[in-house]
């Protein structure tokens, strides 16, 4: 939720409050959809000047992404940025908008090696990423403490990062 707050935020923020924006939607039903959704969407109505335009769902997967964009693009004269549930929809969907000759923002979600290339091409606005190394070394850490008898908390975040460039 908070990384899906995250990218709508600077969405927001990269249109100066007001814009349209397209949703793609991981695989409907799955945790990591629902939850980047609801807090996207939160930012999103946090702002009155932008509208999401359309939101679809394109699976997690690059040329899902990349087709569902092409049918927003024909659809949508107008349109400022995208957020994708994943680097995967982002960057097919950043194939569409560039087959288009269109300039759209794009925020993906992950911190993949290919997202973080395009944020630093310049293709794609940013990216949030889990740092999964983090995430295995907290766990590694609760693992030991658990062995060695102390307690540990039920939940213990990690903060995400908003890769720019």
């Amino acid at each position: 939720v908070q990384g899906g707050m995250m990218a709508g935020e600077l969405i927001v923020k990269a249109l100066g409050g007001s814009g349209k924006v397209v949703e793609l939607q991981g695989v409907p039903g799955t945790s990591a959809a629902r939850d980047r959704g609801e807090g996207f969407n939160a930012a999103i109505a946090a702002a009155k000047g932008v509208v999401v335009v359309a939101s679809q769902p394109a699976d997690f997967d690059r040329t899902k992404g990349l087709n569902v964009m092409e049918n927003i693009l024909q659809a949508q004269s107008d349109i400022d940025a995208v957020f994708a549930h994943n680097d995967e929809m982002a960057l097919g969907a950043i194939k569409a908008i560039q087959a288009a000759k269109r300039n759209i923002l794009v925020v993906g979600f992950d911190g993949t090696d290919d997202g973080v290339k395009a944020v630093n091409d310049g293709s794609m606005l940013a990216t949030v990423a889990q740092q999964a190394g983090k995430i295995g070394s907290d766990g590694v850490a609760a693992a030991h403490k658990i062995l060695t008898g102390a307690m540990v908390e039920e939940y213990t975040p990690v903060a995400l990062k908003l890769i720019t460039k």
